[in-house]
């Protein structure tokens, strides 16, 4: 990976964040033939696709799965030489943490939502009372639950608690949405998070009907699927690829500042010939305490911003006003702890692949569970027989009152205090006794404004930086902010951001 280069300081393109769609928008510029540099404030490129090593297994520190509709993620990867790595997990199924106990998730549904209450593994985990009201979804007419009484669309929540009924809401599709988004459902968009969703109620008259449609048009096997060795291999062949076309990756590189040719800050746009635009970058030092960087100058024809929403619009803020009136979802602040365990009790996998907790659950903090071994055949194999490798995210939302909420200091905790609490909640959602001579090591990752929260007023932020962009020539934005979450929706908003953006007139040359 190229981290050097820096006294190049006009380029053909400018992309400014290392994660995944930073990368993969670079990579399509790369492809058109421009010098594009990539800007990344952290030690490595990545984001929230990233990697550690704990107890001698490189792991995923970040998302370890794809969804495989229409193939977006499986072709990138095939492009980029990893066809054969692309693996299913073992199919094992996944599990809820419900205040009254564990139960099955459907392997058939949309966030939870069940295309058939009466199916075996749905109606073990709502019970007979919430599989009859669920059913009452296919007397319902289309329209019903769509709208609030204000005339406006209804969320996720609302509609699902309309049509289904809470038992539904709650067990399922809850435990669900605050695994994937960190958020409550009742605050979710629904054409955000279930595109087609709503068109395909309306055109099938009920909800179940709408899931089961959807869920017969989706590629057949495994909704989503990994790499193996990790998914973090995803980036390595991404940096690899854009250097190799000539393109480069600085870290620790931190942006501060935007503006176009013939502001205060680029008065003499005749240096060039061209309109560009002019990104401040100022270096990270590599140790605390370190002598400040000075601040440089780089300048491109084509910009990217691949940033959290925030971020994003703190540096569009003064080119685009309407961002003073609406603001994106900073996105939960998630704390992933990962336990590598000897524990030849969890060889059986007795929660499948892994838990979702419902709200309320008494005594767990962790908002999800992946049992990493059970759920990828590759890490089990590197692992071997009585290893395993156990994920739990932190970060949901809070409750209902009443509740045992997602707990405000759980970020604040040290890595044994963490160790302990993640231990417990392993113990608890596992159904299996764990203790701390168990633990051969434990890490921990912070993911800060990593989950955007899909909200009505995420969604009116986003139409403004849409339309804020749209008017400032050779500016694209791109990230899950505006994409949406999950690795399939973000390559896909990446890609079309990136190849929508003009080539320049003269192309610099090095």
């Amino acid at each position: 990976m190229n981290q050097v280069g820096r006294a190049d300081a006009t380029v053909d393109a400018i992309v400014v964040g290392g994660g995944i769609a930073g990368l993969v928008a670079a990579r399509e510029l790369a492809l058109r033939g421009l010098r594009t540099v990539v800007l990344e404030a952290w030690v490595a490129p990545g984001g929230a696709v990233g990697r550690h090593t704990v107890a001698g297994l490189e792991l995923d520190a970040g998302a370890d799965s794809f969804a495989t509709r229409d193939g977006i993620v499986a072709a990138l990867a095939t492009e980029l030489g990893l066809g054969a790595t692309i693996e299913a997990p073992t199919g094992r199924g996944a599990w809820v943490q419900l205040p009254t106990g564990a139960g099955t998730l459907p392997r058939t549904g949309i966030l939870g939502i069940p295309a058939h209450p009466w199916a075996r593994d749905v109606r073990g985990t709502i019970g007979l009372l919430g599989a009859l009201r669920a059913t009452a979804d296919r007397r319902l007419p289309a329209g019903y639950g769509t709208l609030t009484s204000e005339g406006t669309p209804a969320s996720l929540g609302a509609l699902v608690g309309a049509r289904m009924g809470h038992r539904v809401l709650d067990r399922l599709v809850t435990p669900i949405v605050s695994g994937v988004h960190a958020a409550d459902p009742n605050e979710l968009d629904l054409d955000t998070v279930a595109p087609g969703l709503r068109l395909a109620l309306a055109a099938h008259g009920s909800l179940g009907a709408a899931v089961a449609s959807i869920r017969a048009s989706a590629p057949a096997g495994s909704a989503v699927a990994g790499l193996t060795g990790g998914l973090h291999g995803i980036i390595d062949a991404l940096a690899t690829d854009v250097v190799a076309r000539g393109g480069r990756i600085e870290t620790r590189a931190r942006v501060t500042a935007i503006a176009r040719s013939g502001s205060a800050v680029d008065p003499d746009p005749a240096a060039t010939g061209v309109d560009r635009w002019v990104v401040t970058v100022a270096g990270v030092p590599a140790r605390s305490g370190s002598a400040a960087v000075a601040e440089r100058a780089l300048h491109a024809p084509l910009l990217v911003l691949a940033l959290p929403g925030p971020a994003a619009a703190d540096l569009l803020g003064p080119l685009v006003p309407a961002l003073a009136q609406v603001r994106p979802e900073t996105g939960a602040d998630v704390v992933l702890a990962t336990l590598v365990l000897d524990a030849p009790a969890l060889d059986a996998a007795p929660r499948g692949t892994g838990v979702l907790v419902a709200p309320g659950v008494a005594g767990v903090r962790a908002k999800a569970l992946t049992h990493a071994t059970a759920k990828w055949a590759w890490l089990a194999a590197v692992a071997g027989p009585g290893r395993h490798v156990v994920r739990l995210s932190y970060g949901q939302p809070a409750g209902p009152p009443g509740t045992d909420p997602a707990t405000p200091d759980i970020a604040g905790l040290s890595l044994a205090e963490l160790t302990t609490v993640a231990l417990r909640d392993a113990s608890t959602l596992l159904g299996v006794d764990l203790d701390e001579s168990q633990v051969l090591q434990a890490a921990r990752v912070r993911w800060s404004q990593s989950l955007p929260k899909p909200s009505p007023a995420h969604r009116a932020a986003v139409a403004a930086a849409r339309a804020g962009a749209a008017t400032l020539p050779g500016l694209a934005v791109c990230g899950s902010w505006v994409a949406g979450n999950g690795l399939a929706a973000v390559v896909a908003q990446a890609r079309t951001a990136a190849a929508a953006l003009p080539v320049p007139v003269e192309p610099t040359r090095g």
